[in-house]
């Protein structure tokens, strides 16, 4: 085949290192604009980035130029690095080291979008906790409840 074809739809959730609620509302909004750039910067296509105090969600497209660790590993550090640098936080601001990626078909993106678009309000009856533990269970992947 001389072309490459490809639509890979993933939600990535990664968390402030120690789960800190520091991700204050009056600069999530530029937090998560930075974070729709980095994706463009990593040739990957951002649909909706939202999330909490201690933790971000982010549907986007996956290009095949790049692996999903790559892709992580810049997002995270260049994020840190602009939250450092315009001092949004008190202290020195970290990702934790993991991350958690879900895969979706193209069906499935109305349904992940509301989910990610309603982060407040799925919040309000449950924790990061309880929400994590669900996708996890979802995808049938083995974890340790630690």
């Amino acid at each position: 085949m001389a072309n490459t074809y490809h639509k890979v739809y993933l939600q990535t959730i990664f968390a402030v290192k120690y789960r800190r609620a520091v991700i204050h509302k009056d600069w999530k909004p530029r937090l998560f604009q930075v974070l729709g750039n980095l994706i463009k910067e990593n040739e990957c296509k951002p649909i909706l980035i939202n999330g909490m105090e201690d933790h971000v969600h982010c549907l986007l497209g996956l290009t095949p130029k790049i692996s999903i660790s790559n892709l992580l590993q810049s997002v995270k550090s260049k994020s840190s690095k602009f939250i450092n640098e315009t001092n949004l936080t008190p202290a020195r601001f970290e990702w934790q080291s993991g991350y958690s990626v879900f895969s979706y078909s193209r069906a499935d993106l109305d349904r992940v979008s509301a989910y990610v678009a309603n982060q407040e309000e799925h919040h309000k009856t449950k924790t990061f906790r309880e929400e994590y533990i669900e996708l996890l269970k979802e995808f049938v992947i083995e974890f340790d409840e630690q």
